[in-house]
């Protein structure tokens, strides 16, 4: 019997060993932190031998093959003993997908992931089609396959879960934009991490299709490396290029594979941003066959995503927004972009090797003041206490929140799109997010 070894005992950890023990493995999970009681419950339930709080080398590097959790980097002590020793290593995507044939719809990219991914699921759903939601939202792909499959799962790839993906294939794959995030995971090199996310086209055939953003230059770069077998689908915000999707006089356009249009003020979502998430949306749905009015319909009554551009309250003629899911420079233009009013902007977390000079025109154009949130902001203070403009400095939530309060003025806007990630403060983006939500509304 060949043995499974998963490493990481989280959604994605949890439903690959389920899947494995289904599929007559020899499994065992190890997870260097505490398991949650749900996944101990769910292993428990099916056999499943654990640890937590370490990670035993004789029961690991026995493995076949080791399926490891997306937070764990490719630098972890146990991922180079097993790397040594020869032991093939693959995500849990990449294993589910040996066991379903189900149409996979793939959505990678710096920003606009999440949105992007919801809002197809939302389109399936709302159409009646038989669908999973997975990757770094919903349930674990790999638990689905094994206890509730489907006809077509919607799943959200990041950088982290591309690596380990060798023969898993996209039917129709998504590269939404791709900007500098999670550089200290790729040596600070800039092309390691593109390299990454292009792995959303690999294997891909003819029948395939890919769908991408024609403005990004460096999505532009890297295709004439590749030679791209799928039918190919670029979006943009203007009618150039031969882009398939855009807008055209206040008109939301897809040419095809079958011809769809709707008044751009129907769509739910707004901001620059929000537009080239809905054409991608829209575009897949088409190549799906979805019908017209229900991509009109969907398009134009999806709620949104939680921690992203969320509007939590309105308190003293302060409109209070969670962008806690910004958790880099490029989300943060994005947001800021968007915003209409004098703005005080909350920023700071852990730092993956940003550059702020992405921002400082947008901070000087539309910034009353800039709190900083995190456990050491002198990098934050370093690029931005020149700028004259206003600076708080806070190291949690409550303290910052009230900075914040003091600092905005009727008409303005308290903005969280922190440029960073939450580890430093937080247990994770959700829970920044949901404090700043329970602070504001409180006021």
């Amino acid at each position: 019997m060949k043995r499974i070894v998963v490493l990481g005992a989280g959604e994605s950890g949890a439903g690959a060993a389920v899947l494995a023990k289904k599929e007559g493995f020899d499994v065992f999970v190890s997870d260097m932190s505490p398991i949650k009681d749900k996944y101990k419950t769910m292993l428990d339930n099916h056999d499943i031998p654990w640890e937590e709080g370490h990670h035993s080398e004789e029961k690991i590097l026995c493995a076949d093959e080791i399926i490891k959790s997306p937070g764990i980097p490719p630098t972890a002590p146990i991922i180079t003993k097993a790397g040594e020793k020869g032991i093939h290593i693959i995500s849990e995507i990449e294993f589910a997908g040996r066991y379903t044939n189900s149409k996979m719809i793939c959505i990678t990219g710096s920003n606009g992931k999440t949105t992007t991914t919801s809002l197809i699921y939302h389109i399936f759903k709302s159409a009646g089609y038989d669908a999973g939601l997975a990757g770094n939202i919903g349930r674990s792909l790999a638990l689905q396959v094994a206890e509730e499959p489907h006809e077509y799962y919607i799943i959200e790839l990041s950088s982290f879960q591309l690596e380990n993906m060798y023969d898993f294939r996209a039917n129709i794959a998504i590269l939404l934009n791709i900007t500098p995030d999670h550089l200290d995971r790729y040596d600070f090199c800039m092309q390691n991490y593109v390299d990454a996310k292009m792995r959303i086209i690999q294997n891909q055939t003819s029948s395939d299709s890919f769908i991408y953003w024609n403005d990004d230059p460096i999505i532009k770069r890297e295709l004439e490396k590749y030679d791209i077998k799928a039918i190919q689908y670029p979006f943009s915000l203007l009618k150039e290029n031969g882009s398939i999707g855009y807008i055209e006089e206040g008109t939301y356009h897809l040419e095809k594979p079958t011809p769809f249009n709707m008044e751009q003020e129907e769509l739910s979502l707004t901001g620059k941003h929000n537009i080239y998430n809905s054409l991608a949306a829209g575009l897949a749905s088409n190549i799906a066959g979805v019908k017209k009015e229900c991509i009109r319909k969907s398009l134009g009554d999806f709620p949104g995503v939680e921690h992203r551009l969320e509007k939590v309250t309105t308190v003293r003629g302060v409109t209070w927004i969670n962008d806690s899911k910004a958790t880099n420079v490029d989300a943060c233009w994005y947001a800021l972009e968007s915003m209409t009013t004098p703005t005080v902007l909350i920023i700071g977390g852990k730092d993956k090797g940003n550059d702020y000079n992405e921002i400082k025109d947008l901070v000087k154009q539309k910034c009353r003041a800039l709190v900083f949130l995190g456990a050491d902001n002198s990098k934050l203070h370093q690029f931005f206490d020149g700028m004259g403009i206003t600076i708080a400095d806070t190291h949690g939530m409550k303290e910052c929140v009230a900075e914040c309060y003091r600092l905005a003025q009727p008409g303005d806007t308290v903005l969280l799109s922190p440029c960073c990630a939450s580890f430093d403060l937080f247990k994770n983006m959700e829970d920044r997010g949901e404090q700043f939500k329970t602070l504001a509304r409180n006021l």
